[in-house]
């Protein structure tokens, strides 16, 4: 049997773009990226917390160090710039892993998306 369970967070960042003009996806700054363990193109779930929307998409990066979190194609209908959202990936493990796993969870400063160290 295996179970899904959080792999990493990042945790009440600000949308700066929603761009309905897209193919779709997520674009988030490659150091949050990095700093969560998100790899490019990995499923991820964006809840929006300030009007409580929900989507799946995929990751794409952005530049490092811009702050840049923009919802792409038809989420874009669902988040606007401004909007506070959270966004999570899962992984697949026994449970035996799972008593011991811990998910890389990201605090950035909501106003810049940038890392606090």
């Amino acid at each position: 049997m295996y179970i899904e369970v959080i792999k990493s967070k990042i945790h009440r960042v600000t949308v700066t773009r929603a761009n309905l003009d897209y193919i779709g996806s997520i674009t988030v700054d490659r150091s949050l990226m990095e700093a969560a363990g998100l790899f490019e193109g990995e499923k991820v779930s964006v809840v929006n917390v300030t009007n409580g929307n929900r989507v799946e998409t995929y990751v794409i990066p952005g530049a490092e160090g811009s702050g840049s979190i923009e919802l792409n194609g038809a989420a874009a209908h669902l988040f606007a710039a401004g909007d506070i959202a959270i966004i999570m990936s899962y992984a697949i493990v026994t449970p035996e892993e799972a008593r011991t796993f811990r998910p890389k969870v990201v605090f950035p400063d909501t106003r810049t998306n940038k890392l606090v160290l």
